[in-house]
């Protein structure tokens, strides 16, 4: 009785505050029937991710490819990670809302993502690790969009999260404008895991969790840490992931 009263009150309060406040689209601001929803423009521009795929990376390929097909990336140099999943392709609405859940505040988008993010945890996985921020970044921005998403996909899955197994221990700079090379060269040495938690990654399915997948340099670098750590596979799950332009 007293879960179903906190939840009942919790439903109350819910309706009220979207009574005051109506909830609105992550994408447009447009009002929509219930918070984190996003109205029928806005999801209908949505690209959502699938095979078919390169079997390694999980980068969508044309139409034609047989079920075994590898990227020209993945045949030159397989990444460590088991591949990379991502619920839609970066564009406006994904990433208005990927920028409203970093810099507007806006936790809530959170929980938004991790709902269409959730399909793609492996079954095998046992543990969420969020990509951390330093702690100059955490100081001034107040949280880490990573770990509110993989703390909402947990609850969704019902996969064992971490917020402080990884942690990036030395300040990187911004990599929006870098090329390839730069960036991993940038994130190169970054991150690490405390021996005392160790303990806690040994032989561990992990999923990297991040908003937006671009290069790959971080998901590599965070990979790499993970399992010189000892974790026995890595797989990337993020909100979206920007493609290869094809013109």
């Amino acid at each position: 009785m007293p879960a179903r009263g906190a939840a009942h009150k919790r439903d109350v309060l819910t309706r009220l505050i979207d009574q005051v406040l109506p909830p609105r689209c992550p994408g447009c601001g447009a009002i929509v029937s219930a918070q984190g929803r996003f109205c029928a423009d806005c999801w209908a521009t949505l690209h959502f991710l699938g095979p078919p795929w390169c079997e390694t990376c999980h980068l969508p390929l044309g139409s034609t490819v047989g079920a075994r097909a590898r990227c020209d990336d993945c045949r030159a140099a397989p990444p460590r990670h088991a591949g990379v999943h991502a619920a839609v392709a970066y564009g406006e609405v994904a990433r208005t809302l990927a920028l409203r859940l970093k810099h507007g505040g806006r936790a809530a988008y959170a929980v938004t993502a991790a709902r269409l993010m959730a399909r793609w945890v492996p079954a095998e996985a046992t543990l969420l690790v969020p990509v951390p921020l330093h702690r100059w970044r955490m100081w001034s921005r107040g949280y880490n969009q990573a770990a509110l998403i993989a703390a909402a996909v947990s609850r969704v899955s019902g996969v064992a999260w971490h917020p402080r197994l990884l942690e990036r221990h030395r300040a990187t700079p911004m990599l929006r404008e870098r090329g390839a090379g730069e960036r991993h060269r940038a994130v190169a040495g970054a991150f690490r895991v405390p021996e005392r938690r160790r303990a806690r990654l040994a032989g561990a399915d992990v999923v990297l969790v991040d908003d937006v997948y671009t290069s790959g340099a971080t998901a590599d670098e965070c990979t790499a840490t993970l399992l010189a750590a000892g974790a026995a596979r890595v797989t990337v799950l993020v909100w979206a992931r920007v493609l290869p332009r094809t013109d």
